[in-house]
């Protein structure tokens, strides 16, 4: 099993095949609202649009897990992250990412990673085969030089 086994729900309600994503790296990252974290969405969107070209793609799934900080509906999250940060990255339908309710693709990086989500934009860098490289803590950034240096191939 790897990340292109996962079959999920894109946040408009259409299904979204993960396999698309095979030979590119990907940033995978649970997200919040009406987080202090949010606006880490502006840096999500600029790694995306500044490294797509180089096989590489951000996703993002909404969670209302941690303090309740995305307590919207799918099409409010959707109108949210376009109207204020121009999210133009695949956000999926919101999900749940701790517990037993998690997500199975959820389930497999945390497992993958030996780690736990910690908090809204807990990141997870999948490598070209679809394994989890590494898990990278909420509060670091999403152009922090480690997570450029492992896009560009630059470790």
């Amino acid at each position: 099993m790897n990340f292109y086994s996962f079959k999920v729900i894109d946040i408009n309600g259409n299904p979204h095949d993960l396999s698309q994503y095979k030979g590119k790296k990907v940033l995978v990252v649970n997200t919040a609202s009406e987080c202090g974290l949010t606006p880490q969405f502006e840096q999500l969107e600029s790694l995306y649009k500044n490294y797509a070209k180089q096989s590489f793609a951000v996703i993002g799934f909404p969670s209302n897990d941690f303090g309740a900080q995305d307590p919207g509906s799918n099409e409010e999250i959707a109108s949210f992250c376009q109207m204020n940060y121009g999210v133009t990255f695949p956000m999926m339908e919101k999900i749940v990412v701790l517990g037993e309710n998690a997500h199975p693709l959820y389930k497999w990086m945390k497992e993958q990673a030996h780690t736990e989500v910690k908090w809204n934009f807990h990141k997870f860098l999948i490598d070209e085969e679809g394994q989890v490289f590494k898990d990278v803590d909420p509060t670091s950034l999403p152009l922090e030089e480690e997570i450029i240096k492992w896009v560009t191939n630059s470790l």
